[in-house]
């Protein structure tokens, strides 16, 4: 298995560019009641460059890895998403839900169905279902609908990323444990956007979203360079 360290060393100098656009969001911090094409090309910035981050792993690799390629398109509708929330107030939140509700699919794809791990699926939906129970009061019209669906797929996504964590079984690989902390962080975020949205206001609600959000587009993107890691591990044990 590839330590931590190889991958820090392999894999950070390319996260770079992601952790600079996101430090320009955070510190610009341009507010949310004036929405514009600037606005959001700094809130997807730090979603292009985790697209850089794959694609520099190479076309080949990209190919060749069908998760890699799939993370690589959840990336793509997680960017379009993020533009059409810039514009939610103006009636674009059920446009960025379908975005990522195609995110949520594709990286669920990327995770696989194997091991099946029914008791994390059975953990994953009791949580789902305490959170729609939560919201359900809250909610009315087609997003009594839409929520639900949501839910059941990002709560599926995460299934996904959490059974492939076993660590009973000591086969679990950092980049499934990053797909599994990158999935929850994801959830987090979401949850915090539904209770904001429909519920109440919570405190420092934007700064918790988008803290989690960039974190779980990261530990996610990461977790396809498994393969590509193992490689150049091997090459160089070979050497």
């Amino acid at each position: 298995m590839v330590s931590p360290v190889t991958v820090v060393k392999s894999e950070g100098p390319k996260l770079v560019p992601f952790f600079k656009a996101t430090c320009v969001y955070f510190v610009l911090w341009l507010p949310t009641s004036s929405p514009s094409w600037f606005s959001a090309l700094i809130k997807c910035l730090p979603i292009f460059c985790l697209w850089v981050f794959l694609l520099a792993h190479g076309i080949n690799f990209l190919m060749a890895h069908r998760s890699a390629s799939r993370i690589l398109a959840g990336l793509i509708f997680s960017a379009l998403g993020d533009a059409f929330l810039i514009w939610q107030e103006q009636g674009y939140f059920v446009h960025g839900l379908l975005m990522f509700a195609i995110t949520h699919i594709l990286y669920s794809s990327a995770f696989g169905m194997k091991p099946l791990d029914p008791k994390a699926g059975l953990a994953m939906t009791l949580v789902s279902s305490f959170g729609y129970t939560f919201l359900y009061s809250y909610l009315s019209g087609p997003f009594t609908y839409l929520v639900a669906v949501y839910i059941a797929l990002i709560g599926f996504m995460g299934w996904r990323a959490m059974a492939g964590v076993q660590l009973c079984n000591d086969l679990w690989t950092w980049t499934k444990l990053s797909a599994c902390i990158g999935s929850v962080l994801f959830m987090v975020s979401d949850l915090t956007i539904a209770v904001n949205k429909f519920c109440f206001p919570v405190p420092y609600s934007r700064v918790i979203i988008m803290a989690t959000y960039y974190a779980a587009q990261m530990l996610i993107a990461l977790s396809a360079v498994e393969s590509r890691d193992e490689e150049d591990f091997k090459k160089r044990k070979g050497m």
